[in-house]
């Protein structure tokens, strides 16, 4: 177990990533508002994260007790990534193309509120483990 990082770290990184990931699709569609055929992306993180964590309609995985003194564990598995999905069932346009600007544009704002307070976060649990270790 990684003392200095632990689970917190992980999911905080793996949320940053998602942002960021997403940072970049939600610019992709918004490049392509325009382009014939285009089919908007979009990233999934939090769902899956919910689903891992056995709060949503995902499986809950259960990791092992190899010796009697070990404590219980509810969660386990490989670290969830980020899963890009294309929306093939929408149209928005004559042209085929489904991206609403203003959609689109609101999910921006909401993925920058959403990257800022995550950024927020690490920051804080930094300088925590700092005041830890300096003891001031």
């Amino acid at each position: 177990m990684n003392v200095l990082g632990g689970s917190e770290m992980a999911r905080l990184k793996g949320a940053i990533t998602a942002a960021e990931l997403r940072q970049q699709v939600i610019a992709n569609n918004i490049a392509n508002v325009d382009t014939p055929g285009f089919k908007r992306s979009e990233v999934l993180f939090e769902e899956l994260l919910a689903g891992r964590m056995g709060n949503g309609s995902y499986p809950r995985l259960e990791a092992r007790r190899t010796h009697a003194k070990h404590i219980p564990f509810g969660g386990g598995g490989n670290a969830v990534r980020p899963q890009l999905v294309t929306d093939e069932t929408t149209l928005m346009n004559n042209n085929l193309n489904n991206v609403d600007i203003d959609r689109e544009m609101a999910l921006l704002a909401k993925n920058q509120l959403r990257y800022n307070a995550l950024i927020q976060q690490l920051n804080h649990k930094i300088s925590m483990l700092r005041i830890g270790i300096e003891g001031r």
